[in-house]
């Protein structure tokens, strides 16, 4: 049995958890977050904390670390957000905000539109800078994920889209002789 879902997860003020057979819903100040459990976990929730309990077979053992990290993720997301920020590195690469609709031009002959999912808030600064904020951890980086892979950084001058703080490992270019 994992260490971690041992301990019980602590609920701060103004969250609570409720459990309604498999389905998990968590609500906060930011935001609610539901979900499905995995087979064979449970969630007993008293006033000021939740505990990962496990049926009695082997086999779902190995779930109860995960869930308690979904949990714990889910309580945080609904108290202070998770936020990722991304950078469009190159000439001519921008990024805007129309509607439901995140428009990035890459370089590409057509622009690459992503629709923004449900929960997500999409910030665009001085046209190169994206923040992706929202209460679901899973969700703020599968889009961030998404973001990048439309245009990953190139080793050679570094263009493209990379996470802030990330470092593109450089190759050297050609060399005369």
């Amino acid at each position: 049995m994992s260490r971690l879902a041992k301990k019980p997860a602590i609920l701060p003020k103004g969250v609570q958890v409720s459990v309604s057979g498999r389905e998990i819903t968590v609500k906060g100040p930011k935001g609610t977050i539901s979900y499905e459990l995995n087979d064979g976990v449970n969630v007993e929730v008293s006033e000021n904390e939740a505990n990962i309990i496990a049926t009695d077979e082997l086999s779902h053992k190995p779930f109860l670390g995960l869930e308690k990290s979904r949990l714990i993720n889910s309580i945080i997301g609904v108290t202070e957000e998770f936020t990722k920020v991304l950078e469009l590195v190159g000439v001519g690469y921008r990024a805007a905000v129309k509607g439901k609709i995140l428009d990035l031009s890459l370089g590409f002959s057509h622009p690459c539109e992503l629709a923004i999912p449900e929960g997500l808030k999409i910030a665009v600064e001085k046209n190169t800078v994206v923040k992706v904020t929202g209460v679901d951890k899973a969700l703020v980086g599968q889009f961030s994920a998404t973001i990048r892979s439309k245009r990953p950084p190139e080793p050679y001058k570094g263009k493209g889209v990379k996470y802030q703080g990330e470092y593109i490992r450089r190759k050297a270019g050609k060399k005369a002789k």
